[in-house]
């Protein structure tokens, strides 16, 4: 990783580190110095596009066409190819970063993929639109963020809060069974609707909120490691290139955002 792919925000109490060389991700959150992120080459916070979450071994069908994607989580394809590239950044100043990655082998459409970062005093909102150049293609579009479970100041566990509508029930292939169920407790590696839009509430009790929202509908919540817990807004459900198929042409992009916004507790 080379420092020049690194760019670096900074608005209020909150910096940014944006590594376009690692997949467009954001490699640091900070408030008031403290890290939110889980750190290390594939963790922070990285967009999942082309396709979000699993697809079921890796094949998804586009009209009478039976596509095939590289299998990288046995024995299905996993959180898009973005995370997996470098990006170019397009441009950047002190509070906003657009990035983008042409689409490529082994998604077999070309395109195009826009992310935007812009970070205020007291929010962060990520933006993504993925353009088709010639034919159209199903996608999705979503970010995977790693928050950390303590925040290293000695302070309780992370909680999560949200009320969805319903949980997708979950097979044993970790894939959705296409049945709606009630919410369940955790631990979770679950998708979630929330028709009204995601709204989810990351908090370090005593310390900090962050509130996730979206204006999809569908959030991944992942909390079965020791370390991090995830909240992934998402534009369908996982393996949704065969249950939920967003068409994208070359007249009609997919756009998607989430924001992300925070208050000190305590």
């Amino acid at each position: 990783m080379s420092t020049e792919d690194v760019v670096r925000l900074a608005a209020g109490e909150a910096e940014v580190s944006v590594d376009a060389g690692n997949g467009g991700r954001l490699s640091s959150l900070r408030i008031g110095g403290v890290e939110l992120l889980r750190q290390g080459a594939g963790f922070g916070s990285f967009p999942m596009v082309p396709w979000c979450g699993r697809v079921a071994e890796g094949r998804f069908r586009d009209g009478a066409e039976v596509r095939q994607l590289p299998l990288n989580n046995p024995p299905h394809a996993i959180h898009g190819t973005g995370r997996e590239v470098p990006w170019k950044v397009v441009r950047a100043s002190a509070t906003e970063a657009v990035l983008s990655y042409e689409l490529g082998d082994p998604w077999p459409y070309p395109g195009r993929v826009t992310q935007t970062v812009t970070l205020e005093e007291g929010a962060l909102t990520l933006s993504l639109g993925i353009e088709a150049y010639e034919s159209s293609f199903p996608a999705q579009a979503g970010w995977h963020p790693w928050f950390l479970r303590h925040l290293g100041q000695g302070g309780e566990s992370v909680r999560l809060e949200f009320d969805a509508a319903w949980q997708e029930e979950r097979g044993g292939d970790h894939l959705p069974t296409g049945r709606r169920i009630d919410p369940l407790p955790g631990p979770w590696d679950d998708c979630f609707g929330m028709p009204e839009g995601v709204d989810v509430k990351v908090v370090w009790p005593g310390e900090l909120e962050l509130t996730v929202t979206s204006r999809e509908q569908w959030v991944v919540v992942y909390d079965e490691q020791a370390e991090a817990v995830c909240v992934e807004p998402q534009t369908g459900p996982p393996n949704g290139l065969n249950t939920a198929p967003r068409l994208v042409t070359p007249l009609d992009p997919l756009e998607a955002s989430t924001t992300w916004s925070w208050r000190r507790l305590g």
